[in-house]
């Protein structure tokens, strides 16, 4: 007879989850009323006891899948089918569910709704169990009062005995904590989830987007729209950072949008934003109480660069580069009252865009971010004089704050699939992830290090849509991010970047044949730039990182999984794309000291160089009429040029076409024309067609591809009188709030502090 207590012979650990009875060892589950318990996978069950941890708590998907799925690749799916499986097993014997054991938390996780409570009973089957529990009811033994009293002796060794087991059991639980952090015990009911260091304070359905603090950080301000705005209306709202019911400041017209909140130093006033249906813009000024009618300070007509900030003083707002109808470069000054304006004295390039300012915590500096869309982090002193570059990116960023010592700069930047929220220090140019996933737009106060930001987590899938009719269908199912879907030439093969297995990668595809469907092994894409084809569909030109996160370009060939990497004389390439006759054009960052891109067109036979073009953020080669188009980083529209880019024969098509924000969004198709996916005030995923006539853009017509689905803004491509777009199948976003690691802890010790708060919270 065995041992019951050797390790070979499983203990069963029963939970009793609402009103149902788990065994964890046989992976039954019995509700009341049922046939019989119903089994459940190891993984199911794996998923339950993460759950049963913290009953009521949102456990998140990520950590779910880390811990249930460890050393794998796991998608969404199985996490989804567990979940399924897990609230089949808690329903009685109709099958239907009275009340939700298990609930979905929106961009969030999921959490149990019933209480938890461990069954110390020997060991049985869940069946046993339940029957024994019917027949023979426990019954409390009640002892005699005299022989309590004659025991009271005892009693003071038995406490004193007590006290000491205590004291041990303490020191034997932090060692089990230690431990079964990386190895947990079978007998529990599941490993402690990771718990984040932010907590998200808003949580309506829709976008609350570009949050800023009061000085104090008591409150926050943000823009609020709906999910089903088509005409993008939106309003700032005020409320404070202990999740309370937010207000409504700012009161928009049928159609406006209002954003861009900024609170004044003393925390009485906010500066905000509006966009009006009729394409006027204003900067307003609404006391923060909401008591009060809104004043106009600036006009903003046709900008679609807009920033600002208040100078320490109270009494100015600091401006970014204005395009529009004043088109004005460089960082600016207003006085509200008088509406005068002052110019800050700093050299630039011609046609530098400078955006986002603010004035460092001790009033000294001036940081912003020069040409947003492939920019970098720079500095200026307050008092004008020489800039200087903090950061060597070459990035689309996605907002940024001072830290509270002034000695470094927080910032939100795209990497691969997502947004995080990286720390730029100052004196050693050190870059610091800071483990925030999905966050963007930093606003932090300080004077106490707390720090608000956007908590964005979308979902995008691949669609096909009809160019006629804008009708559409979805090509792969997936729970991940499928984005820049690129269409071979011969219109059967396609290829697209993707975390829907876990990590960011390359996928491949022929549309004939769904299970050819896998990843390029070896590739990590940069989602700054889409890959390109060749004209025979034999091979791609792709943008990818190494293993220190530095650019390179590959060219691949799909069908084998060849991969070769080219050797480029220049440094930070963006993009490359085929040309004619063995020519390849490639976009490279400009020096180390220096802002901007240059497009080359090398020689493949020399890889030397036979013409350039400055500040280029997107080109295309036309096979058909044998030109390059191509966009560029200080203005929206369309240019044009002769494959040897020549300056002189350069044409410009299109002054507004695209945008500056969409140069990403366009492609030529297989006869000449130029197809557009950008958004109106009642349309927010619209492909429009334009084709050259007498070298301007003529626009041909347009289709609303849906009216409240964003699009990606990354890449699409045409063939056969069809789109291939990326299209969210899930958005909105959240305000996060958090208290930022003082100075001492950050570098490689803000991992630690992120540990240690972590640890404290479960």
């Amino acid at each position: 007879m065995p041992n019951p207590m050797s390790p070979d012979v499983p203990t069963p650990l029963r939970l009793r989850v609402g009103d149902g009875v788990v065994d964890l060892a046989t992976r039954e589950i019995l509700m009341p009323g049922a046939r019989g318990p119903r089994r459940v996978t190891p993984k199911a069950i794996g998923v339950l006891r993460m759950l049963a941890r913290v009953p009521g708590a949102v456990v998140g998907r990520s950590e779910l899948l880390a811990e249930v799925w460890p050393d794998t690749l796991p998608t969404d799916d199985v996490l989804t089918q567990a979940i399924t499986q897990l609230r089949k097993a808690f329903t009685g014997e109709t099958g239907s569910v009275d009340k939700r054991y298990i609930e979905t938390i929106a961009k969030g996780g999921y959490r149990l709704t019933v209480p938890v409570d461990v069954m110390h009973a020997e060991s049985a089957s869940v069946a046993d169990h339940t029957a024994q529990e019917a027949e023979s009811p426990p019954v409390p033994h009640r002892r005699p009062a005299s022989a309590i009293h004659g025991h009271r002796g005892w009693l003071l060794v038995c406490a004193a005995l007590l006290l000491l087991a205590i004291g041990a059991l303490g020191v034997w639980t932090t060692f089990e904590a230690v431990r079964t952090a990386a190895d947990p015990l079978s007998g529990s009911p599941g490993p402690t989830p990771v718990s984040l260091p932010y907590r998200l304070i808003t949580n309506a359905t829709g976008f609350e987007l570009s949050p800023s603090l009061s000085p104090d950080a008591s409150m926050v301000a943000y823009s609020a729209s709906g999910p089903g705005d088509a005409d993008r209306q939106s309003t700032i709202m005020v409320q404070t950072t202990s999740s309370a019911a937010p207000r409504p400041l700012s009161r928009p017209p049928p159609g406006a949008r209002d954003d861009l909140p900024a609170w004044s130093p003393d925390g009485r006033e906010i500066a905000f934003a509006r966009w009006e249906a009729n394409g006027a813009c204003r900067v307003l000024l609404m006391p923060a109480a909401g008591i009060g009618d809104e004043r106009e300070i600036a006009r903003c007509d046709g900008s679609d660069l807009l920033s600002f900030d208040w100078l320490p003083n109270g009494k100015e707002l600091l401006f970014g580069t204005m395009t529009g109808a004043e088109n004005e470069t460089r960082l600016r000054i207003l006085d509200p009252v008088s509406g005068r304006w002052r110019g800050l004295d700093y050299p630039g390039a011609a046609g530098d865009l400078d955006f986002a300012p603010q004035v460092s915590p001790d009033g000294r500096w001036i940081g912003f971010i020069r040409n947003p869309q492939m920019g970098d982090l720079w500095r200026v002193p307050i008092e004008g004089g020489t800039p200087e570059q903090i950061t060597h990116l070459g990035a689309e960023f996605r907002g940024w704050s001072w830290s509270p010592d002034g000695e470094g700069m927080v910032f939100g930047l795209r990497v691969d699939s997502e947004a995080r929220l990286y720390l730029a220090q100052i004196d050693d140019g050190m870059i610091v992830d800071m483990g925030i996933e999905d966050a963007q737009s930093p606003s932090i106060s300080a004077a106490n290090g707390m720090m608000a930001f956007v908590h964005r987590r979308p979902q995008f899938g691949l669609y096909r849509v009809e160019s006629e009719t804008g009708e559409w269908r979805r090509l792969f199912t997936s729970s991940g991010r499928d984005s820049q879907p690129i269409l071979a030439p011969d219109g059967r093969q396609i290829v697209f970047t993707s975390d829907r297995a876990g990590r960011f990668e390359l996928w491949w595809s022929r549309l004939d044949s769904p299970d050819s469907l896998r990843p390029i092994a070896g590739v990590r894409p940069d989602t700054r730039q889409p890959p390109i084809w060749s004209a025979d569909s034999r091979h791609l030109i792709v943008t990818a990182l190494d293993d220190a996160n530095a650019p390179m370009i590959l060219e691949i060939e799909p069908e084998s999984g060849r991969i070769e990497r080219l050797p480029l004389s220049g440094s930070r390439p963006a993009q490359a794309a085929y040309g004619p006759s063995g020519t390849l054009f490639v976009i490279e960052g400009a020096g180390a000291d220096e802002g901007g891109t240059t497009l080359v067109a090398y020689d493949r036979t020399t890889w030397k160089p036979k013409g350039r073009i400055s500040d280029v953020s997107q080109v295309r080669f036309d096979k058909a009429s044998g030109r390059v188009f191509y966009t560029r980083l200080d203005a929206s529209g369309l240019w044009m040029a002769p494959p040897t880019l020549d300056m002189g024969a350069i044409v410009r098509l299109s002054e507004s076409v695209p945008s500056r924000w969409r140069y990403r969004s366009w492609s030529v198709t297989e006869d000449g024309a130029i197809i557009y996916l950008d958004a109106a005030p009642s349309c927010r995923s619209r492909m429009s067609r334009y084709r050259i006539e007498d070298q301007l853009l003529a626009s041909v017509d347009s289709v609303c591809v849906d009216p409240v689905i964003h699009s990606s803004t990354n890449g699409l491509s045409t063939a056969n009188g069809a789109w291939f777009v990326s299209l969210a199948s899930e958005d909105g976003s959240d305000i996060g709030f958090m208290t930022i690691p003082p100075p001492r802890l950050q570098h490689a010790g803000f991992f630690k502090w992120l540990i240690s708060k972590r640890k404290q919270a479960s």
